[in-house]
């Protein structure tokens, strides 16, 4: 018996000193933590060769001698050097704006304009190492529902006003148009500008433009029409006058794409006839609804691209894009993908010579897999890489 309460007498002991050193150990790696935070958010980085180091000699034996230099080895492990690792905050925000407008956003020509920066993370880029068109789009998401926010217009909805909320009512996409003139890369900075305008009686148009933060160049366009729904019977409403009191102050008659530029093509119905490519058996799950209980348009586009033959997402760039979006689908439906490409010839200028160079062409139809519904339609161009 004596020998049975000193055993567990020493386990006791033994339990209760690692709970005491895993606790520090905890405490101690939140502190490092905490500095690395506080100093990030300072932007006051100022060298490019970093190294932490584990002075406590009572968790030497937890904690390993760290070297972090960038571009070489941690702890054995190759790690590459990213573009913007070591930059001043005030080197990716620009000196008029405040030190938090990265992640906030701000408005610009007399609050009409809101303007966010981000950085491309590495789970944004595709198999190609750049930001795929989703990518895209949830950005250009991220700063339309910002602008509202920070504009002191939402209420309790997903992107909508107070008097909308009081009325049960949300915004719905119904069409998308998007141009990319080039895909930015993991590390990469960019600058989203987005305004708002009417499109018709009932209707509001949504610009953006993303420009390469480095060389202010513009290298996506983009442009929206939105419909008011209402929530609970999903019933498409017109515009109340008090939401038009709330939204016409921050108007802006302005066109991120020329009118002539623009795809306003009636999209072609693809059928089991018309399409080459028919991919079926894809369901939403649960992450992909959003916070107005339907799916997440960005989502749409995953869906599309999945009868796209493999060879075209690895040799082509997608240049344009043309949703138009016709009904919701909800988690219970499994969906459909069709496309059908078709090559057309393009003159490409250059040096004052014209060669013609192959880009593609795809009609895409996104449909319910039981009754054939249309959810979405859309249109793609696609240009070569290798001839980019």
């Amino acid at each position: 018996m004596t020998s049975m309460a000193a055993t567990s007498n020493a386990r006791l002991y033994c339990l209760e000193h690692l709970h005491k050193a895993k606790k520090k150990n905890v405490a101690m790696a939140r502190e490092v933590l905490r500095t690395d935070l506080f100093v990030l958010r300072i932007g006051s980085i100022r060298k490019r060769s970093l190294s932490l180091k584990a002075s406590s000699s009572s968790s030497s034996s937890s904690f390993q001698k760290v070297d972090v230099i960038n571009g070489r080895k941690l702890n054995g492990v190759y790690v590459g050097e990213a573009k913007n690792v070591g930059k001043k905050c005030s080197e990716l925000v620009k000196e008029d704006a405040p030190v938090h407008a990265s992640l906030l956003g701000r408005f610009v020509e007399d609050r009409i304009v809101y303007r966010q920066t981000f950085i491309i993370r590495s789970y944004e880029i595709g198999p190609d190492k750049t930001a795929t068109m989703e990518t895209l789009m949830n950005l250009l998401q991220e700063t339309a529902l910002n602008h509202v926010t920070s504009s002191g217009l939402a209420g309790n909805g997903f992107g909508a006003t107070r008097e909308m909320s009081i009325r049960k009512l949300i915004w719905v996409v119904t069409r998308v148009h998007i141009q990319v003139e080039k895909y930015s890369s993991w590390g990469d900075v960019v600058e989203i500008d987005t305004w708002v305008n009417a499109a018709g009686k009932n209707g509001m148009r949504r610009d953006w433009i993303i420009r390469d933060y480095n060389t202010q160049k513009i290298i996506t366009r983009a442009t929206s029409t939105w419909v008011i729904m209402n929530r609970e019977t999903r019933r498409l409403s017109k515009i109340p006058e008090q939401v038009k009191q709330e939204v016409v102050p921050f108007y802006l008659d302005r066109d991120s794409i020329a009118a002539e530029d623009i795809d306003n093509e009636k999209i072609n119905k693809l059928t089991d006839e018309t399409a080459e490519r028919i991919r079926s058996g894809l369901a939403p799950r649960w992450s992909d609804m959003d916070a107005n209980q339907h799916v997440n348009n960005v989502k749409y586009i995953g869906w599309i691209l999945e009868s796209v033959p493999i060879d075209v997402l690895e040799d082509y760039n997608l240049t344009s894009m043309t949703l138009e979006y016709r009904r919701e689908c909800r988690q219970s439906n499994l969906l459909e993908s069709l496309t059908s490409i078709k090559e057309k010839e393009a003159e490409d200028s250059n040096n004052g010579t014209h060669n013609c160079r192959t880009e593609l062409e795809s009609t895409h139809l996104l449909r319910m897999e039981d009754d054939k519904a249309e959810i979405v339609r859309a249109r793609s161009e696609w240009q070569s890489k290798s001839k980019k």
